[in-house]
């Protein structure tokens, strides 16, 4: 997922979309997708995050935001993604019945090698 949003006015409402690494179907079971929604409401109700708008595809999301709180709105969302995306890891490892789990976390190390500000996927 890109690092690199350009929020220039921190008060604006903005559309953002972001995709799991090499657009792996993640969000194709419930339990990862409602690990993304918890997510989104804890951002609501302790964050700031004002939502709009998301829709949840299998492979990546869309959302629009904006922030309330006076955080920047590329601090809060990145803190979003970093939560959310270690809960949906954990939940994956944890899962006796996901069948994709050596795919799926061989994918996530491999991604998480390339990038300088990933020590662990």
């Amino acid at each position: 997922m890109s690092r690199n949003y350009k929020f220039n006015n921190p008060e604006a409402t903005y559309f953002v979309s972001f995709a799991v690494i090499e657009w792996l179907d993640v969000f194709t079971r419930n339990e990862y997708k409602n690990i993304l929604i918890d997510s989104l409401q804890f951002c609501q109700k302790e964050k700031g995050m004002e939502i709009y708008a998301w829709c949840i595809m299998t492979s990546h999301v869309h959302l629009i935001f904006r922030s309330i709180k006076g955080q920047k709105p590329e601090l809060l969302l990145g803190d979003f993604k970093r939560f959310t995306s270690k809960a949906i890891v954990k939940a994956i490892i944890d899962n006796p019945k996901e069948s994709r789990k050596e795919v799926l976390l061989e994918q996530f190390e491999k991604a998480g090698k390339k990038s300088s500000n990933v020590s662990k996927y």
